[in-house]
């Protein structure tokens, strides 16, 4: 504790004695400063104890003394002592009032002790606070050293909130509470999840200081990592603001567990490059090798149905964006307990995660999201848009599949980046396109040119008003080469049909009895129809 007025008067060797402000005695007392100036407040910082003999002042008027003390209490002074029988045999009764008016501790000083006594008392319990206070510091960071070693990041946890008596918590780099201790704060560290996203969007290293959820407390973010984005983040929830000890004890933990952050990136890292080895393998057909490869590191992924994932994205803000959807995915997993294989390729993110998990399910998430603020702030619908500007973030999907169909699920999940890039999607699911419908794969640019190109003539020669050749192409087709149907569809006999098909055929320059014409003639119809 730093001195305070009640311990200077309870220090034997002053014989001070209390005038007035009796109930402020245990305000704490920052330096004790000797000023005979009738205003000494523009050398005054606040927590002074100011002592004087009034030299300059008329200590006897009352309304100079209210005017003098008004000004000490608004300038942060904490008390006044005076000596007496120097000028003045006894505290002049306009002193004492005004101090007692303005509630300012009032403390008479005896001639025999000296104003150095007081100085050296309050230097000596500011100097011997400041010890307690590194002593304790090294206590806590021993403690909390021996945590780390032992236990791991919950047991610095668990030491740092006995050491400030408050709450702490650890969050990783989506701002999911990974641990916190005691176990009632992860509720409480929970509902602080906007206010860490606010700190990670700062360079490293960042703090915040807030309200605690219902201001029911007073909480200190930390970013935690050593690069420009945190990698974790650190929350001290606490009664009161942090002392001299207490901030030693945050300081410790904030290195530690950066420590153990950057110590989890170099094994993750190891970890990507096994993962990369695994990947291979499957891809090259060899899962056996793959799942000895993989050990229990990714075992169990591989043994159960597993989700394919391709991203790609450019530089910049796209960039960033498969970062952080890795990390999503990562966290994800992680919460849940599931293994989950990424491997990074430049532009590109290559993932295998449980079918039906939490990794999955972070990324779709995740996609939706980022598809909900393109199409807000650009205001642009996937239609208008046409595909995917070149460099954003885009997602496939493979269909469930295990070791021995890995190389399938890579090419459907290729395959689904390939048509989200085309729609101007972010997220496309394999499965999507093998439910649904082909027609939408018809918008790209290279098959409305390649049926522009083959209907042409066919336009060009309807232009001329000699005939609906297109339409009846058309009705022909839809028909399966049924005569008499299409004829009734077109309202002509169906010697007209048969008469305008061989014109089909001597413009075009291709046979209708061939299957491959007949199904490139209607995918070129439906490109055509569907701009």
């Amino acid at each position: 504790m730093p001195p305070t007025l009640a311990s200077l008067v309870h220090h034997s060797a002053l014989k001070l004695t209390v005038r007035a402000g009796e109930d402020r005695l245990d305000v704490p007392v920052r330096w004790a400063h000797v000023s005979e100036l009738a205003d000494p407040v523009p050398y005054m910082e606040g927590g002074e104890l100011l002592l004087i003999t009034a030299l300059k002042l008329d200590a006897e008027d009352p309304e100079a003394m209210r005017r003098y003390v008004r000004r000490l209490a608004g300038a942060g002074v904490v008390g006044l002592g005076f000596a007496v029988g120097v000028n003045y045999e006894e505290i002049p009764k306009a002193l004492v009032d005004a101090c007692a008016e303005e509630g300012l501790p009032l403390l008479e000083v005896p001639r025999r002790t000296p104003f150095l006594a007081i100085s050296k008392a309050v230097s000596a319990a500011i100097a011997a606070d400041q010890y307690r206070a590194v002593t304790a510091g090294f206590a806590a960071q021993r403690e909390l050293t021996k945590q780390a070693l032992n236990t791991g990041p919950e047991g610095v946890l668990g030491a740092l909130a006995a050491q400030v008596d408050g709450w702490a918590a650890l969050y990783d780099a989506s701002g999911a509470v990974v641990a916190a201790a005691p176990e009632w704060a992860g509720r409480r560290a929970a509902r602080l999840t906007a206010e860490v996203e606010r700190l990670r969007e700062r360079p490293a290293p960042a703090s915040s200081v807030v309200g605690g959820p219902d201001h029911e407390d007073r909480v200190e973010l930390h970013s935690l990592g050593t690069g420009r984005r945190p990698r974790a983040a650190l929350a001290v929830g606490t009664a009161a603001a942090l002392g001299t000890a207490e901030r030693y004890a945050v300081h410790s933990a904030i290195a530690l567990l950066t420590l153990t952050t950057e110590r989890s990136r170099s094994l993750h890292a190891a970890e990507q490059r096994v993962g990369a080895a695994v990947l291979r393998m499957l891809l090259a057909g060899e899962p056996d090798h793959a799942r000895a490869v993989a050990g229990d590191l990714y075992g169990g992924l591989l043994d159960a149905p597993f989700r394919m994932i391709v991203a790609e994205s450019g530089s910049g803000a796209a960039g960033e964006a498969l970062g952080e959807l890795a990390e999503s995915m990562e966290s994800a997993a992680a919460r849940a307990g599931e293994a989950v294989l990424v491997v990074p390729e430049g532009e590109r993110l290559v993932v295998l995660a449980a079918d039906e998990g939490a990794a999955v399910a972070a990324c779709s998430a995740y996609a939706a999201a980022l598809e909900a603020g393109r199409t807000a702030s650009a205001g642009r619908t996937a239609s208008e848009q046409g595909r995917a500007d070149e460099g954003e973030l885009v997602v496939g999907l493979s269909a469930p599949a295990g070791p021995i169909a890995a190389s399938a699920a890579y090419k459907q999940a290729e395959q689904a980046l390939s048509v989200a890039r085309r729609r101007g999607r972010v997220f496309v699911e394999h499965e999507q396109l093998a439910a649904g419908s082909v027609l939408p794969l018809l918008a790209d640019d290279a098959v409305k040119a390649f049926a522009d190109g083959l209907l042409r003539a066919l336009h060009e020669h309807d232009a001329t008003g000699r005939g609906d050749l297109v339409a009846s192409l058309r009705a022909w087709l839809s028909r399966h080469g049924q005569w008499d149907a299409a004829a009734a569809d077109l309202g002509v006999h169906r010697h007209t049909l048969r008469y305008r098909m061989r014109r089909v055929e001597e413009i075009l320059g291709r046979s209708l009895d061939d299957p491959d014409v007949r199904m490139e003639l209607w995918l070129a119809l439906k490109a055509t129809s569907a701009e």
